[in-house]
């Protein structure tokens, strides 16, 4: 039986004699779409983790568990992250102002 394990970066192992060998990946699966870098795009803001959650309006938890690649971001988060990765400044700006009624 072949004992598998993934690591935070992404990487699987092969777990064997208490080593862990990298496996070769499909082709494939090397074109999966790039991950925001969490960590890089906190560090980039200058901001701790509470602050950073605080500005997006999540658990401190959620961008935890994104760092330590526990979890990845999806879907709406996933596209904050891209577009503070472009712009930080605007998007902390305009999640911070207030709504204005219609």
């Amino acid at each position: 039986m072949q004992r598998l394990r993934l690591k935070a970066d992404g990487r699987i192992v092969e777990l064997r004699d208490g080593q862990e060998i990298p496996l070769a990946l499909p082709v494939m699966a090397t074109a999966a779409p790039a991950k925001p870098a969490v960590r890089d795009l906190r560090r980039r803001a200058q901001l701790t983790q509470t602050e950073f959650a605080a500005r997006l309006g999540v658990p401190v938890e959620t961008i935890r568990n994104w760092e330590q690649g526990k979890r990845a971001p999806r879907g709406p988060a996933r596209a904050l992250l891209a577009v503070i990765a472009h712009s930080p400044e605007t998007v902390f700006a305009a999640l911070s102002s207030a709504p204005t009624p219609a």
